[in-house]
């Protein structure tokens, strides 16, 4: 941590100098993106895509309906209108060809997204060449929610790499994390350029203190900059640990009647931030009959994330499908999946998972 001890020995604490700029250099070195911004969370790195995509009030956003509110909470306070997308049932990522009749439903009707968000779910990063396909067809830009995918590739590309734009994340639960904070990362430098000003209050070049355009105080500070920059050399550690802690569940677990995981997509390398144990309706056991077994024994489990068509936020928002999502929310458990969880620890939560199952 000598870049935390050499930036405030320095006096730099506030989003400015050397520190955010190495920790974006880093960013940029990790995902192959070659211009990025460090923000205050993934959250304004979000809306900052939002703004310099050109959303405006009334403007539609198409988004998977299985993930956290944050992926879309930007655009609502903006005043854009939401259509949520099924997954499949096997990764949990957006319904690419359901995306593709529904494209070409909207050119029909002369109403097309301004932007459409995939989201690379607990890690796994999407097909992102065949989203691309579908949207480019009809001149949609892809804004990629990678917040939860730092590490994870499709091919030989970076989670988020081919959007116009994508989101990484690194709050204090992620894979690499500076306590808080996100970035924006692109290879349009213009892009990012319009990010960074609007990140600073929109303030304009020059001495004096003028403003065009209102915006934000999103800059990373320097504190949060050191400790990210500090963590980004162990990534493809975190990234192989994770790894190898989802490889031992599905070992331990999948002959559990009704027991299954979410897959990778073809030709992708999920960083596993997350492992999700799906329980069929084969096991005769409810996922929160699961969780509160686990929780007595010590050992916290979280629900996947409730549907976005279901929350009350977006009641009534239109959705395409939702039965996948739905399903996958009743029957999914986020399992113990930290990068320091011991052999031993896991070994434990097998164990409690194997005594709690209906033989």
């Amino acid at each position: 941590m000598h870049q935390l001890g050499e930036a405030l020995g320095a006096g730099w604490v506030a989003p400015a100098g050397p520190v955010p700029r190495a920790f974006e250099a880093a960013i940029s070195e990790a995902t192959g993106l070659p211009h990025v911004l460090a923000t205050s969370s993934g959250t304004a790195a979000l809306h900052l895509g939002f703004r310099t995509l050109g959303l405006e009030a009334g403007d539609e956003v198409w988004t998977s309906t299985l993930t956290f509110v944050a992926t879309i909470a930007p655009a609502l306070q903006m005043g854009a209108k939401v259509r949520l997308f099924d997954v499949d049932p096997a990764s949990g990522l957006m319904d690419i060809e359901l995306l593709r009749q529904e494209l070409a439903a909207a050119a029909r009707r002369g109403r097309l997204p301004r932007v459409v968000v995939p989201v690379d779910l607990y890690g796994s990063p999407v097909d992102m060449p065949a989203l691309r396909d579908a949207c480019d067809a009809w001149g949609v830009p892809v804004l990629s929610d990678s917040a939860e995918a730092m590490g994870a590739s499709l091919g030989n590309r970076h989670a988020g790499a081919g959007a116009r734009a994508a989101v990484f994340s690194f709050n204090g639960n992620k894979i690499v994390t500076a306590g808080g904070g996100g970035a924006l990362a692109s290879d349009d430098a213009r892009l990012i350029e319009d990010a960074r000003r609007l990140a600073n209050h929109a303030k304009e070049d020059g001495p004096l203190y003028q403003h065009d355009s209102a915006g934000y105080a999103y800059g990373m500070s320097s504190v949060l900059a050191a400790v990210g920059l500090a963590q980004m050399v162990v990534l493809d550690v975190r990234v192989q640990a994770r790894r190898a802690i989802h490889a031992r569940y599905r070992a331990a677990l999948s002959d559990l009647p009704g027991a299954s995981f979410l897959a990778e997509p073809p030709g992708g390398r999920a960083n596993r931030w997350l492992t999700v144990l799906r329980i069929g309706p084969e096991a005769r056991l409810h996922r929160d009959t699961l969780r509160r077994a686990l929780d007595a024994a010590g050992i916290e489990t979280r629900a996947v994330f409730k549907p976005l068509h279901l929350q009350p936020i977006l009641r009534g928002a239109p959705v395409a499908g939702g039965a996948q999502a739905a399903a996958l929310f009743q029957e999914g458990l986020c399992l113990p999946s930290g990068s320091a969880l011991t052999r031993e620890e896991q070994s434990r939560v097998i164990a409690a998972i194997r005594a709690a199952w209906p033989s």
